[in-house]
């Protein structure tokens, strides 16, 4: 199981010198990736809910954040082998050209590092400052993806659809990875897998916010959707963003109540091993939610302890 950590472009420790001491660290230990997060606002009265939080409420780190993708072409000029992604980044505050371009820039600069983890974003207010309709993501999704696969892949450009247009077009470079830039989806509905088979992605990225049997029960629909569609379901990869809460009591035997990825290292670790049991081939640590994510030298050293449960 390859192992990544979450950059801190988020919250009070986004500053370029936590940035680049992780970035730099995390490559001399070895670790296979580093990711960051999008957030384009936070508004004072959301018209969502925020369904990762008891009672709705967006993150007040999140009122703090750079660029996912800047901060990764900043990091690409200071590592040299350590991938770099998106977990993920919202499709819809875009033009498939744009960030088909921007990634393929990534992936240039970085000599073929980059990783387009992919969403529709959930914020109506993000939607209305991106003055994009919330109505028919599914469809505008589908013909983004497919769009970009086109940019990366084409040697002549064209596309025709309802929402996004292409004339016959030169655009190039092209990415350094063949024959596309590694492409993983955010997301937990039927929709999501059913958009992740059809175009042939790399696979699913999801992330840690329950019990386990959830994961489970979505990597198992992607499999039944690939089978249904007679494709191999081990076409399709997984990578799962954890947030490890580590403490030092460990938590009543057999206690049922304990969320995943809270408790001590070995707690934690048994998460980890059962995660990698269902399949999942690659693991991300996000600890800007929690305090250690301000400390960049504690954040490494659980992350070091944490991805032995990898191996």
């Amino acid at each position: 199981m390859k192992v990544g950590i979450t950059l801190p472009n988020i919250a009070p420790q986004a500053t370029t010198e936590n940035i680049l001491q992780l970035a730099v660290q995390a490559e001399k230990e070895g670790f296979d990736s580093l990711w960051t997060i999008r957030r384009i606002l936070w508004p004072l009265k959301a018209q969502s809910r925020y369904l990762a939080s008891p009672d709705g409420t967006l993150p007040i780190e999140y009122q703090n954040v750079l660029d996912a993708l800047d901060v990764l072409a900043y990091v690409a000029a200071n590592t040299k082998n350590i991938a770099l992604g998106t977990h993920v980044e919202d499709m819809f505050f875009w033009t498939p050209i744009m960030l088909a371009k921007r990634f393929i820039t990534l992936d240039v600069l970085s000599q073929g590092r980059s990783i387009s983890g992919l969403g529709i974003g959930w914020s109506k207010d993000e939607y209305q400052a991106a003055n994009t309709p919330f109505q028919f993501r599914g469809e505008r999704a589908d013909e983004f993806v497919e769009a970009m696969k086109k940019i990366w892949i084409d040697d002549i450009v064209e596309f025709k659809g309802k929402y996004y247009n292409i004339p016959p077009s030169k655009i190039d470079p092209k990415p350094i990875q063949k024959p596309h830039i590694p492409t993983f989806l955010g997301g937990s509905s039927i929709s999501t897998f059913s958009r992740i088979v059809k175009y042939d992605l790399d696979g699913w990225i999801g992330a840690v916010a329950g019990p386990l049997e959830h994961i489970e029960n979505w990597i198992n629909a992607i499999r039944t959707q690939a089978i249904h569609t007679g494709k191999n379901p081990d076409d399709f990869r997984i990578i799962m963003v954890t947030f490890p809460d580590v403490r030092e009591a460990q938590s009543p035997k057999n206690d049922k109540n304990r969320f995943p990825f809270s408790g001590t290292i070995d707690e934690i670790g048994d998460d980890i091993q059962r995660l990698k049991t269902m399949g999942v081939e690659h693991i991300i640590f996000n600890y800007n939610f929690l305090p250690i994510g301000r400390n960049v030298t504690k954040v490494v050293h659980i992350s070091k302890q944490l991805s032995k449960f990898a191996s």
